[in-house]
């Protein structure tokens, strides 16, 4: 997880996830850049601007119901690859689950390279990187297999199929 402050964030809310973790927000040009897992001492910070505001809204209505549609706008900076494995991802419904190869397969891709491009994914939640597990197992979540970031993606499916 980030460990940096909240004072380069366009906002930081506190969140309902495991630790107490925080988000903070990016924006740019009207649209979200970057979400950061952060941790629980962060101090809040109230939305900077209009962008800012919708998506700390639409984050709260996420982790009040998981079917709630992400409607912001995204600036993610990526790869042609990466972005488009960024866009099959904002197409896995709430409450399920793809595997990396069942993703690179309808990608023309492997395995390794979806999950490199999941690991790389700079707004998790709106781009839900967390649905994508491997065969055998859970998978890693913001390039880990195990520990804090893990329980982070057990937590969120386990919200999402309530």
């Amino acid at each position: 997880m980030n460990r940096r402050g909240g004072g380069d964030y366009d906002a930081v809310i506190a969140t309902p996830l495991p630790g107490d973790v925080r988000l903070g927000l990016r924006c740019a040009a009207e649209a979200v850049v970057a979400i950061r897992f952060l941790p629980a001492a962060t101090p809040c910070r109230a939305p900077r601007d209009d962008v800012a505001q919708g998506v700390v809204q639409q984050l709260k209505r996420y982790f009040f119901d998981p079917a709630a549609p992400f409607t912001v706008p995204l600036g993610p900076h990526g790869t042609p690859f990466q972005q488009q494995v960024w866009w099959a991802l904002r197409s896995i419904p709430p409450g399920q689950v793809v595997t990396y190869g069942v993703l690179a397969r309808q990608l023309g891709s492997g395995a390794r390279a979806v999950a490199g491009a999941c690991r790389a994914n700079p707004v998790p939640l709106l781009v839900p990187c967390h649905r994508v597990v491997a065969a055998a197992g859970s998978g890693g979540f913001i390039g880990a297999s195990q520990g804090a970031p893990l329980a982070l993606k057990l937590w969120l499916l386990r919200h999402e199929t309530r």
